[in-house]
């Protein structure tokens, strides 16, 4: 069943407006994706318009990945405040040190 394109599902984040469940890239794929553009940004071997291309999928895939990191942040804070609702500080274990 087609749908009119005025019931198209989408939301939009601060950064990025993302259609559809399948185009949204998951944080461990957009990073690694990223580290992939700057070892071949690195290697400084491809065109201007190539080099400018990648240069330019790494920015947008740094935001997607510093937007999510926020995020994550903001919902440790809520998770580890006191009582009172004032943030506390919760050391970090490592598996190591259990």
């Amino acid at each position: 069943m087609l749908r009119p394109s005025s019931m198209t599902f989408h939301y939009s984040t601060r950064s990025t407006t993302i259609l559809g469940m399948s185009d949204t890239p998951d944080f461990e794929t957009s990073l690694k994706r990223l580290e992939e553009i700057v070892k071949k940004l690195e290697n400084g071997e491809l065109s201007l318009d190539s080099a400018l291309q990648l240069f330019e999928e790494g920015i947008k895939l740094s935001r997607f990945c510093h937007t999510k990191l926020e995020e994550a942040e903001r919902r440790v804070e809520i998770l580890l405040k006191n009582s009172s609702g004032q943030p506390q500080a919760v050391p970090f274990e490592s598996e190591n040190e259990q």
